[in-house]
């Protein structure tokens, strides 16, 4: 059953961080910096993906201390451990559920310098990005700052802001040990990187309205759902101990 339920976690695990990577936060920024720095489409890809590498590296990072954490209690809870961990996602659900009640979705990236405030654009539900605005008095497109600090600034921008949505995966595959982890952490490399350079060539050839806009809007009640079915799928693995 484990090897079942492992393929299960990580598809699910890949349709969270292929999405989550897929919102516009994720490389509309990228592109709308090219443009107005006209960088070509190779060199707005190669720092799309470096600052994919440095997001995904964080992520994986929390991911680390999340599974030692884990290891810990599996060890000492023994039977106990599928119980808590299911206690654990059904919290996680339970949040984000409440967030996408309140209108607060997910919160995510901001230009670096801008001087917009967070919560302003965590509730906005406009049809069209608020990029524009906020990169409008940001380093990242003023003429009077180098390439580098445009790079290094989407750098930052991004790898600070960790995928908080895939963070609890590393807890449901505690109970597979290092395997686990290893197989998510490759998942959440691949789907991030692979969905951040093909949306941001999309929007280079011209394709930009594509910004899925209505998951953007209920990924806090999506990430719900999910948390609440892997509590019971790990609470289900008990029954192979």
């Amino acid at each position: 059953m484990q090897s079942p339920v492992l393929a299960s976690v990580a598809a699910t695990g890949f349709t969270v961080a292929f999405l989550h990577a897929a919102i516009p936060t994720h490389w509309l920024p990228f592109v709308l910096v090219a443009r107005a720095r006209s960088w070509s489409r190779v060199k707005t890809l190669a720092v799309t993906s470096l600052a994919g590498i440095g997001h995904v590296a964080l992520t994986t990072l929390l991911g680390l201390g999340i599974a030692w954490l884990g290891f810990q209690i599996d060890e000492r809870a023994g039977r106990a451990f599928p119980w808590i961990a299911g206690t654990f996602l059904l919290g996680f659900a339970l949040f984000y559920f409440w967030r996408q009640w309140t209108g607060g979705g997910i919160c995510h990236h901001h230009a670096p310098g801008s001087h917009h405030h967070a919560d302003e654009h965590c509730r906005e539900d406009h049809e069209h990005s608020h990029w524009q605005e906020e990169l409008h008095d940001s380093p990242l497109v003023s003429s009077r700052a180098g390439d580098w600090t445009a790079i290094s600034g989407l750098f930052v921008m991004l790898t600070f802001s960790p995928c908080e949505g895939f963070l609890p995966f590393y807890l449901s595959a505690v109970q597979f040990g290092w395997r686990g982890f290893i197989v998510l952490s490759l998942i959440l490399a691949v789907a991030t990187l692979g969905a951040m350079t093909l949306f941001t060539w999309l929007a280079l050839i011209g394709f930009e309205r594509f910004r899925i806009k209505a998951f953007e809007r209920r990924e806090a009640g999506l990430l719900g759902v999910v948390f609440l079915v892997l509590a019971v799928l790990v609470v289900a693995l008990q029954h192979d101990h």
